[in-house]
């Protein structure tokens, strides 16, 4: 699924099952060392997909340690991202040259819990939501926008190193499957140019959201 959010030079791999007898290098398993089942597989797997697609861009398999606020620490020349949620795990990977940032979030299929909805969304972005909803039912449409913000989230941190907040992008969804992130708050790339907007893509497929952003290298 994932492959069709992504342009052609981003190495995609996605996995609806855990592989058995996958290894981590020592370095991974002492992140998770005090991990429980669920994340483990989820980190395992995660890393599998990870290395899977590197070795499609030909680069040799290497540690993928935790970073800052989590994120993977990718091999030089390279950016990526990793998602996992129930039933699906997958990771995205480009040459830096290619593509500056990628986001990927996945998601089931299904509303968020009470209270969810106005604790990550702005005014304007319920009022949208409530557009979409009166013409396309057979979406929740509230998560669908929750997993935006997920691969917004994803895509800025690499290139910004800043925290950003639910509320520092404004997302608009479109019935097509694109989506578009206005961002509320200052941040430049890596090579100093303003980030003002992201665009992505999202699909509803065997009862999972999935969103990606590929931000194009300047």
């Amino acid at each position: 699924m994932i492959e069709r959010l992504l342009p052609a030079e981003v190495s995609c791999v996605e996995t609806f099952t855990d592989p058995p007898g996958v290894e981590l290098f020592p370095e991974e398993e002492a992140v998770i060392a005090r991990a429980v089942d669920k994340r483990r597989r989820e980190f395992t797997t995660g890393r599998w997909c990870a290395r899977q697609a590197l070795a499609r861009l030909g680069v040799a398999p290497t540690p993928l340690v935790t970073g800052e606020r989590g994120a993977p620490r990718w091999p030089a020349g390279t950016v990526g991202t990793i998602t996992h949620c129930a039933g699906y795990r997958a990771a995205a990977v480009a040459h830096a040259e290619k593509v500056a940032s990628l986001g990927v979030d996945a998601e089931p299929h299904a509303p968020l819990p009470d209270g969810v909805l106005d604790a990550v969304s702005l005014p304007a972005e319920r009022a949208h939501l409530a557009e979409l909803s009166a013409t396309r039912t057979e979406h929740h449409w509230d998560r669908i926008l929750f997993c935006c913000k997920e691969s917004v989230y994803k895509t800025w941190f690499p290139v910004t190193r800043e925290w950003l907040g639910f509320e520092d992008a404004r997302i608009e969804i479109a019935p097509d499957g694109t989506f578009t992130a206005q961002l509320r708050k200052e941040g430049v790339d890596q090579a100093g140019h303003p980030l003002t907007s992201f665009t992505g893509g999202w699909l509803v497929d065997r009862d999972l959201i999935v969103t990606a952003i590929a931000l194009p290298a300047r």
